[in-house]
């Protein structure tokens, strides 16, 4: 069911978002996913995706056709992934390599040229899921972590007890990774890789952001209780004890 109408309960408990600027696929595909128990938001536009994510938060992931008016599909992926790492799977007619290449490259786990099989496309989105892990924070505009602790992904902010400070790209961007597998240790050289997938950038820049981040939302960033070090390993989300 589409969410935007309803917050009855999913089989899935999983939410993801269709852009595409073609009435017929969008409702292919919002059909498709809805009979197999996710959640669905539409957009037929990318401007309108991003406000449905402002407004109802992070999905768990996106379906994104490339070639659309006004903001395309790569505009989109490249505005979105500013503050979060949301799993994307692109769809498009064009078929040349080049784009196909571009789009994997920069933006999306997976890709799918039209006209597709929705059976393949279900089965794309589930081994795309399964490997990224289920962000339990998803979907809300607000996260609430506890009473001190709050973010907002879509305008970049934290709140601290209430308070929004503003976080910069790649803080919020970093968060949202750390926070998607809350309770697991998330190695540095994965967090290198997704927050800069196209540029060389070594482990004590990753540092810096750590602590400019744990200076923005911990109660005492040198005792943090949200971003924990596991030295020679990476770095772990916690809720406050």
């Amino acid at each position: 069911m589409d969410i935007s109408n309803s917050n009855a309960f999913t089989l899935t408990g999983q939410h993801i978002l269709i852009v595409d600027d073609d009435a017929a696929i969008l409702n292919l595909v919002k059909q498709k996913l809805e009979m197999a128990g996710f959640a669905t938001i539409t957009a037929c536009s990318g401007a309108e995706a991003l406000d449905k994510i402002s407004r109802y938060g992070v999905p768990h992931l996106a379906i994104v056709d490339i070639s659309m008016p006004g903001m395309d599909g790569f505009e989109f992926c490249e505005r979105v992934q500013r503050f979060s790492d949301l799993p994307i799977i692109l769809l498009s007619a064009i078929d040349e390599e080049d784009i196909i290449v571009q789009g994997i490259e920069r933006f999306a786990e997976d890709y799918m040229t039209k006209p597709f099989s929705p059976r393949e496309l279900l089965a794309r989105v589930q081994r795309v899921l399964r490997r990224m892990g289920d962000f339990r924070y998803a979907l809300e505009p607000i996260i609430q972590v506890d009473d001190y602790l709050g973010v907002d992904f879509a305008n970049q902010r934290a709140f601290i007890q209430g308070k929004p400070h503003a976080l910069t790209p790649t803080e919020t961007k970093l968060l949202y990774i750390l926070m998607r597998n809350a309770g697991h240790v998330v190695t540095a050289d994965f967090l290198l890789h997704r927050l800069w997938p196209l540029e060389e950038v070594y482990e004590e820049a990753l540092r810096v952001h750590i602590h400019r981040l744990r200076g923005k939302i911990e109660a005492d960033p040198g005792k943090p209780q949200y971003i924990i070090t596991q030295r020679g390993i990476g770095y772990q989300f916690s809720g406050k004890k």
